[in-house]
């Protein structure tokens, strides 16, 4: 169960970058709302964190937070590596139906801005989230799940928020739509992270019923990643 928590985290991390660079809005209340389409990722990331935190302590999710932060950095020298390979010359030809090497440019180099942002901004926000949650943790015990859940996120993704579209966006807007991105980048980020408040608990009784693994101790930091589930 640790492993597919953990690499369904990666990938949701990594995707969320890569398309990250796609702007959308969406008009509500008299006015247009913009964010970027890498938000729709990032709930999932917010699940996964706290039930990491939940059941493995805080020692074992700082180290996923640092190998999160490598495999953002190795998917930047991966796609550097990919850059500076040279496109075949039929591609280079009008009725190439392929890739050209404008777009794969567009998509993915252009988008290294974003990844080099997101590595820091994920580093400070998640490093900050996991204190903020057992923070949280150590004053309810076991209760008030959604307390801490909610709790956590709303900080570390404030500061998460505010750092990525300073250095994704802030050089290329106005001073008014860095703050509406923020803004709406935000209030989508907390509105997701109350919506999938009943997924956390639906999730967090999965892992406990289905295999037997117990929430870590909120004094305990690093629990066992391999318990064995109960016999038949």
């Amino acid at each position: 169960m640790f492993i597919t928590l953990v690499a369904t985290f990666m990938v949701c991390l990594v995707v969320g970058d890569l398309v990250g660079g796609k702007l959308t809005a969406f008009h509500l209340f008299g006015r247009e709302w913009v964010f970027s389409v890498g938000q729709l990722a990032f709930p999932i990331t917010f699940v996964l964190t706290d039930i990491l935190n939940e059941f493995y302590g805080k020692s074992v999710v700082r180290r996923i937070t640092l190998l999160a932060f490598c495999m953002v950095g190795l998917t930047l020298l991966i796609l550097k590596a990919a850059d500076a390979m040279p496109f075949w010359e039929r591609t280079t030809r009008p009725d190439w139906p392929g890739v050209t090497a404008r777009e794969f440019d567009i998509v993915f180099t252009q988008s290294m801005r974003i990844q080099v942002s997101s590595m820091f901004a994920f580093l400070i926000s998640n490093l900050v989230d996991i204190s903020a949650f057992f923070v949280i943790k150590r004053m309810t015990g076991n209760r008030f799940l959604w307390l801490r859940s909610t709790g956590s996120t709303a900080i570390s993704q404030l500061i998460d928020t505010i750092v990525i579209n300073a250095l994704v966006w802030g050089w290329a807007m106005s001073f008014n739509e860095y703050v509406t991105i923020v803004l709406t980048s935000y209030v989508v980020k907390v509105t997701a992270a109350v919506a999938i408040t009943p997924l956390i608990y639906a999730l967090h009784a999965l892992i406990e019923t289905r295999f037997g693994i117990a929430p870590a101790d909120p004094h305990e930091v690093s629990a066992d990643i391999d318990p064995q589930p109960p016999p038949a």
